[in-house]
């Protein structure tokens, strides 16, 4: 069931901060998605392809679409058409065809590239060398590359009561962030998203940098 007052005061709080919120709607009705819209709410989550693919056309087409789940390179034509932002790009090979399947569909794709900086090994995500090693290799690849844009980085922190751990690894991210920016992005305004943070720990994302925050059970209600 949709927490419409939950999402009112969410909304408020976080245009406040200029923080984005994406609606996590995986799982749910499109019945409740259209509730939401109703409300003001424009960017929506979706975790799986086959999922989003049914949804898209039978709701409003100015839904901005995140694709927030682990993307195969095999699923990546399927979304490619309409989505607004890939959230968890972690390879060079899926970053290339994205931009494949963008000259396809004559559109430039937003992406983010995924950081693991949780202390758990059954998350995705590349480590700081590894960033490194990818974004040198966009940095030379650039010109072949023009129908996808970095516009920033995402990564989840751990999930643990340990509060002070998940502050840390947020900084972690955010300082990240600000080097990546820095050595490869001073001029590019639109390398501006930091994505961190979901409904157990959002606030404190927003307290270390996030400018974006992906919330799902806090709007929708615990998932079936």
């Amino acid at each position: 069931m949709v927490q419409t007052e939950v999402w009112k005061k969410l909304k408020e709080e976080l245009n406040a901060k200029g923080v984005t919120l994406v609606a996590v709607s995986k799982k749910k009705p499109v019945s409740d998605i259209q509730e939401v819209y109703d409300l003001g709410q424009r960017d929506f989550g979706e975790n799986y392809v086959q999922e989003l693919v049914d949804k898209q056309p039978q709701l409003p087409t100015d839904i901005k679409w995140h694709y927030i789940g682990h993307l195969q390179t095999n699923k990546v034509k399927y979304v490619a058409p309409f989505v607004h932002l890939i959230h968890a790009v972690d390879s060079m090979k899926l970053l290339s065809e994205i931009n494949k399947q963008a000259v396809k569909s004559h559109r430039v794709i937003d992406v983010l590239l995924q950081l693991h900086i949780a202390d758990e090994e059954t998350k995705f995500g590349l480590s700081k060398e590894e960033l490194i090693e990818l974004l040198e290799q966009y940095s030379a690849q650039k010109t072949e590359l023009s129908n996808v844009r970095i516009c920033g980085l995402m990564g989840m922190a751990t999930f643990t009561d340990d509060l002070e751990q998940v502050r840390k690894e947020f900084g972690n991210m955010k300082n990240i962030f600000t080097f990546a920016k820095d050595s490869y992005f001073m001029t590019d305004a639109t390398f501006d998203t930091c994505s961190m943070g979901m409904s157990g720990d959002y606030e404190m994302a927003v307290e270390e940098g996030s400018t974006l925050v992906r919330i799902g059970s806090m709007i929708f209600g615990e998932r079936n």
